[in-house]
């Protein structure tokens, strides 16, 4: 796996189902052996200023690179053209080892591996670390209606982590088969703001109790008063 990487004086130009103008400045360019591209700048942290996901198809022309990548009926189209290249260079990242999980994650993964009807009556398991173009979902369910569930596992649900279900959605979703899949977030703990995001992008959200999930501790008394 090759990853190439431009710092160059260039404008950027995206259309497809918005249009949005970068004027000319110096920018790092990113091109992932998988067919993303990134346009990054020197703020703003780890997020780019523009990007597109695979798969695309990256022409690179006299002064200038277009990467074209199909949705649905239209096309989507990011054309850099460059100034200035300032440094570029490829480099072999080899085999990706993949993200190991902290503890917790791990150990919540696994629990709701064996009891993912914890989350919603009726699911059930199809894999675990199901394999997508951008990294495995956690779990891929069945729900009681026989629908497709993708279940994103955190020890602390915030707002990044509904970002990331919501790309997996997007590349899982293209598969015909796939098309109706619902999302939910599983996590310790859930950000208020994370939970608010996901009421508002129609994805489950579900905080769990691991020491409950394993039967290491007795439900909380609730008492009623009458």
């Amino acid at each position: 796996m090759r990853v190439r990487l431009v710092v160059a004086r260039c404008e950027v130009t995206y259309t497809g189902r918005l249009t949005a103008y970068l004027p000319e400045a110096i920018r790092l360019l990113v091109f992932k052996a998988d067919g993303s591209v990134l346009v990054h700048a020197d703020s703003g942290g780890y997020k780019p200023l523009n990007w597109m996901t695979p798969p695309t198809v990256v022409e690179d022309g006299d002064g200038s690179i277009v990467v074209r990548k199909r949705a649905g009926r239209s096309e989507d189209r990011l054309e850099i053209r460059i100034a200035e290249v300032l440094a570029e260079f490829e480099h072999e990242l080899g085999e990706d080892a993949g993200l190991e999980k902290d503890g917790v994650e791990r150990h919540l993964q696994e629990a709701l591996a064996e009891r993912p009807e914890v989350l919603e009556d009726g699911l059930r398991l199809v894999r675990r670390e199901w394999p997508t173009e951008i990294g495995p979902v956690d779990l891929m369910c069945r729900d009681a209606d026989d629908g497709w569930v993708a279940v994103e596992i955190k020890r602390v649900g915030t707002i990044e982590a509904v970002e990331q279900l919501s790309r997996y959605l997007e590349v899982i979703r293209r598969d015909p088969a796939l098309a109706c899949c619902r999302g939910i977030l599983a996590a310790q703990s859930v950000k208020p703001q994370a939970a608010t995001l996901c009421e508002a992008r129609v994805l489950g959200c579900v905080e769990v109790d691991l020491e409950l999930l394993r039967g290491e501790r007795e439900p909380d008394l609730t008492l009623f008063s009458v």
